[in-house]
């Protein structure tokens, strides 16, 4: 029994039905939120009166590629805790209304464009959903194009988050300035993975994440650019590609761009070893410095991993069929309850997803819960009313309020739980899934990930990520940084495979299948991940034209507000069990920087402003590719 709050249940043979005699099955009774502190002024007088450090601390705006996101938060300065949190994804962007009435086509070049990082994971998702819908297989070889499509896209995504974005946050001129105790400790303290990434000090890897001179920061910019010179010999363009078609690629592929591709990816092999050093010394550097950063972003071990890479010969588009071939992806589907794996099947981790909006700014497009369309899906699994299937895109604008309305971001939720997601979900699905696929150079053992890369110029011992302990930022950096090697080894698995297709020839080595687009109402989902985790697309068609699109994404997951239940979402739970562990004197010297560090290690892409709202001052920081800014706070 994989749910312990939807009404559903499963018979002797594992079919899901909804449970007998429960009217209403999907209703529930709303919590009201508590008033917030700044809501209730008499609560905020006798709090300041006993305490004058409680402030109020908005990081405003807090952006990412795929949207602004604002996070607001009350904070106790003297305890040093923070006391109430609010993340606001500030942009409405509407693709859903969009792609309404649309050819289910053009949903692979619209929906792209909902990022301008990950843009072709979003091209995937929806050429899959398009599949299941027209009834379309891709041959091996066009799965196996996006295969390496995808890995390059991840091996241009994972240095960007580990070098331009999450790493100033460790920077010299972040740490000298809201901690330099740290600083002066840094200058005596050798690493032990020097002779990987060679680095005899830690203070000479924190001056190197320096950002625009710092060597880290540069290298990742050119890894960035390696991976997109072999993203784009199949893509045809970066990040948006246009050769993502249903039934595979519409491009060709020879053993001249295959050798133009492995020149590249080989190159993350000795890059995914060294990051991986990095990411384990300043790790285990703060936490002998103070055992208390492993308490920044802390929140419980509960993942949703949709997967993705599938296997060429499993692979059949269908839904019925989805359990079996989603297994035997290189990144199985899973979802994570507490630190315990509750399923491995694709099928009941779509049936388990609901969207709620009490704290959104949208209509609810349900009301008693009997309106549904859809009740079932094309496997006779039960479905909420407020699962993507049913789901309706109605925008309703208000003035924000802490207690009712406050994000355009819905509240996803599996089985009515707060899920996180990420690169990382993907490797400790895998790492806890006993039935992973055979492969030649990853092994899952249940506890851990090992990784055995082909020789290149640096050592090569064995990789192994553990799952952690302690889950927070840290582990979610650390975690990142293995998702190089892990990633660099399946791309390097495929372009093998794609190889032998092209050495082999005949119907597999084709790029794509025929089609024609159905004129009857279909169904389809691309249920798949981005860099930064969960991605689906869920798609109604009638009369060849979109009726119904609706996407979730990574960030959707986790920026969302409260949901009806009054379970926060994963920023905000992680940013409330931050302890605040800077060096301030004065209650306006506060920076955040341990705030920031737990909000960024979900990777939402922020570039480079940060607002500090404290009272009734603004305080502007420029931060370059958010690194503590260093400037004095200047008053608007």
């Amino acid at each position: 029994m994989c749910f312990k709050n939807l009404p559903i249940e499963f018979d002797a043979a594992g079919n899901a039905t909804l449970k007998a005699g429960v009217a209403n099955p999907y209703t529930y009774t709303e919590t009201p939120l508590p008033t917030p502190i700044e809501d209730d002024p008499e609560r905020m007088r006798q709090l300041f009166a006993r305490n004058g450090a409680i402030r109020r601390v908005d990081f405003d705006p807090v952006t990412r590629v795929a949207g602004a996101l604002a996070f607001h938060t009350v904070v106790d300065l003297e305890n040093r805790q923070v006391m109430e949190t609010a993340s606001m994804a500030t942009l409405f962007r509407g693709y859903e209304i969009i792609l309404q009435g649309r050819d289910p086509r053009d949903a692979i070049f619209i929906s792209s464009r909902a990022c301008g990082v990950c843009g072709g994971v979003h091209a995937m998702a929806s050429a899959l959903a398009c599949e299941m819908a027209f009834g379309v297989k891709p041959p091996p070889m066009g799965v196996v194009a996006r295969n390496i499509l995808q890995s390059t896209e991840y091996l241009y995504d994972h240095p960007i988050h580990l070098s331009l974005l999450a790493g100033p946050d460790f920077s010299e001129e972040a740490v000298r300035e809201t901690n330099p105790e740290i600083w002066q400790r840094a200058l005596d303290t050798r690493l032990p993975g020097r002779a990987i990434h060679g680095y005899e000090f830690m203070s000479e890897l924190m001056t190197d994440l320096t950002p625009l001179t710092g060597k880290l920061y540069l290298e990742g910019l050119h890894y960035t650019r390696l991976a997109r010179e072999a993203y784009v010999l199949i893509g045809g363009k970066f990040p948006h590609p246009q050769t993502v078609v249903p039934g595979g690629v519409s491009a060709s592929l020879t053993a001249s761009d295959l050798n133009e591709i492995l020149l590249r990816v080989v190159k993350y092999f000795d890059y995914g070893r060294k990051t991986v050093a990095i990411w384990d010394d300043l790790a285990d550097f703060f936490y002998d410095v103070n055992p208390k950063y492993r308490d920044i972003g802390t929140r419980p071990k509960s993942m949703i991993e949709p997967g993705q890479w599938d296997d060429p010969y499993a692979y059949d588009a269908t839904f019925e069929n989805a359990d079996d071939w989603a297994r035997q992806r290189w990144a199985p589907p899973g979802v994570i309850v507490d630190g315990e794996l509750v399923t491995t099947s694709i099928q009941m981790l779509n049936a388990g997803v609901e969207e709620f909006v009490e704290h959104a700014f949208y209509e609810e497009w349900t009301g008693s819960g009997q309106d549904q369309k859809f009740a079932t899906d094309p496997a006779g699994n039960p479905l909420s009313p407020y699962h993507p299937w049913n789901k309706q895109t109605i925008p309703k604008p208000t003035a924000t309020s802490w207690k009712e309305k406050y994000s355009w971001s819905t509240a996803p939720r599996w089985d009515r739980q707060a899920m996180e997601t990420g690169a990382y979900s993907r490797i400790w699905t895998a790492a806890m899934y006993q039935n992973y696929r055979t492969s030649d150079y990853i092994e899952a053992t249940g506890r851990s990930l090992k990784v055995q890369l082909p020789k290149a110029e640096l050592p090569n011992p064995l990789i192994e990520w553990t799952i952690p302990e302690t889950w927070g930022a840290f582990e979610r950096n650390r975690a990142r940084a293995y998702c190089i090697p892990f990633t660099a080894a399946i791309a390097y698995e495929n372009i093998l495979l794609a190889y032998d297709l092209l050495r082999k020839g005949g119907p597999d080595a084709k790029m794509s299948t025929p089609y024609k687009v159905p004129k009857d109402e279909r169904m389809g989902v691309g249920l798949w991940s981005a860099g930064r985790g969960y991605l689906t697309h869920h798609m109604e068609m009638d009369k060849g034209v979109i009726e119904n699109y609706q996407i979730l994404t990574p960030s959707t997951w986790m920026a969302s507000p409260k949901d009806p239940f009054g379970n926060p979402g994963p920023y905000e739970e992680a940013v409330m069990a931050t302890p605040l562990l800077e060096n301030y004197e004065k209650p306006e010297d506060f920076k955040g920087i341990d705030v920031l560090r737990a909000i960024r290690s979900f990777d939402p892409c922020m570039p480079c402003t940060t607002h500090l709202h404290m009272d009734d001052r603004t305080i502007t920081r420029e931060i370059i590719s958010c690194a503590c800014g260093s400037d004095g706070p200047h008053d608007h």
